[in-house]
């Protein structure tokens, strides 16, 4: 008998295990729909925080599509033009034992999750976890003045009332089979697109998509950030890479396109790694993702290198939604 196949080898098409989940994904997207619904009534009732907006960043599939960068990006761009941003997240991992949470580049990773603290480290703004995004929201704003929230991965965290959605995109696998969990990678049926401000894709987009590319051509050493290379500085060598993120081969395939010789070793998203996963013994230079590092910086060697990504969207996207906040500042402006 060979190994056993995670449940995502399944999702790329409507192959027979896919089809016999097909129940289990119609009971799902019931749950999600009616969920969504009392969510959207019960918003209607509810006070709006008092800032400029609340802007969603998140996901309809299961897996990695470029939130994070996305997220810094976003934040980067309403900094630029005089707004202050502040970022809420779920802290997805984090063991904290009280909530919600202020989190900071010092921040340990095991207790508010990694990827907030890689975007405090990156975004140079608040950021506040607790799975209720809400109480996370009004914790942020009781201790910084922010006029804008950012919410990291909210899509369908329907309780949080929202003024602009925005989806992300992996331009590689898209939406697989087109089915809802457990049948198929979907969070939300397909249509929930027409629905959200902006699509951005992580690669080729489609009409009515905004393209996104993601860029790294620096490694910094783990143990000591200020020391710094050129990617291309190990082209042609031979190197360990190390993903723990929703779609590891994007990363294998980065490097191998920077020239570097690659030994991949893939974990699942999220992964709280040992010292002797991350270690080899052979003298060989272990490069891994940013969002990695962040739990690695107790147990890394000098060995040991993360390469930042930055998001880099179509310019016409900047404008779009500095025109969107905009619109939004005068509609309330005039309740």
């Amino acid at each position: 008998m060979g190994p056993v196949k995670s449940l995502d080898h399944y999702w790329n098409d409507r192959n027979p295990v896919a089809l016999a989940l097909y129940p289990l994904s119609l009971l799902y997207t019931a749950v999600v729909l009616l969920n969504r619904a009392r969510h959207r009534h019960r918003n209607r009732y509810r006070p709006r925080l008092p800032v400029r907006a609340v802007i969603v960043v998140g996901n309809l599939t299961v897996g990695g599509t470029g939130k994070t960068p996305m997220v810094v990006w976003l934040c980067g761009l309403l900094k630029d033009h005089g707004y202050r941003p502040g970022v809420v997240s779920r802290g997805y991992g984090g063991q904290a034992r009280h909530w919600p949470q202020s989190v900071t580049p010092e921040s340990d990773p095991a207790q508010v999750g990694d990827e907030p603290v890689l975007i405090a480290i990156r975004g140079g703004c608040p950021v506040y976890v607790d799975p209720d995004r809400n109480r996370a929201a009004r914790a942020l704003l009781a201790a910084h003045d922010c006029d804008i929230i950012v919410a990291d991965d909210g899509l369908q965290h329907h309780a949080l009332r929202r003024d602009l959605e925005i989806v992300m995109v992996d331009g590689q696998r898209r939406f697989g089979n087109g089915l809802c969990l457990p049948a198929g990678p979907l969070r939300e049926p397909p249509g929930r697109l027409d629905e959200v401000d902006f699509v951005v894709v992580n690669g080729p987009p489609r009409p009515g998509e905004r393209a996104m590319q993601l860029t790294g051509t620096l490694a910094l050493s783990v143990q000591r950030p200020e020391q710094v290379m050129a990617l291309a500085a190990l082209c042609g060598r031979r190197v360990h890479a190390l993903a723990g993120i929703g779609h590891p081969p994007r990363f294998f395939d980065m490097l191998t396109a920077a020239g570097l010789e690659v030994i991949p070793h893939a974990f699942p998203d999220h992964h709280p790694y040992t010292v002797d996963e991350i270690r080899f013994d052979d003298g060989l230079p272990v490069l891994m993702t940013e969002k990695d590092a962040v739990k690695c910086r107790g147990m890394a060697g000098p060995e040991h290198w993360f390469v930042p990504v930055s998001a880099v969207p179509e310019p016409a996207l900047a404008s779009a939604i500095l025109r969107a906040v905009q619109a939004l500042d005068r509609l309330h402006s005039l309740r």
